[in-house]
């Protein structure tokens, strides 16, 4: 795989980058409401952006509460490994910070992925978005 570029981006200077990758999987591929796509959390969150050869590919944000979400990677580049990447540095970020957990609402089609990532349900499949969701989460202490 080629070599990806994962860092700290920051929104008001990064945030047409990240809202092309949010809008093409989650407004365009999955038909979510632009209306909740975009919330009171983007100012606060730290969001990360992937790029590849400078393209920006992927994106997903941690929030102050802990909460991994957003995690967009635009459809020709899935497969690849970028997802987990991402994943595995905003989990980083989140244990530099000093959290001990993070947690995320999964969708239920990604499952697996998150458990292959150390994450573990906590509760019962819920829908947000008009999409089968469950809450997961990874502790880092004693890893």
């Amino acid at each position: 795989m080629e070599p990806v570029d994962i860092a700290i981006a920051d929104w008001e200077r990064e945030r047409t980058s990240i809202r092309r990758v949010r809008e093409a999987v989650f407004i365009r591929e999955q038909k979510v409401d632009p209306a909740i796509e975009w919330d009171d959390q983007e100012t606060s969150a730290t969001h990360f952006l992937v790029r590849l050869q400078g393209e920006p590919v992927a994106t997903g944000r941690l929030t102050r509460s802990g909460k991994i979400g957003r995690m967009a990677v635009l459809s020709p580049y899935r497969g690849r490994g970028i997802g987990k990447k991402l994943l595995e540095t905003l989990c980083a970020h989140a244990r530099s910070i000093g959290l001990r957990q993070v947690y995320l609402h999964a969708q239920c089609h990604a499952r697996d992925f998150y458990v292959r990532c150390g994450f573990q349900v906590v509760g019962d499949e819920f829908e947000e978005a008009g999409i089968p969701h469950i809450k997961m989460e990874r502790r880092f202490d004693g890893n």
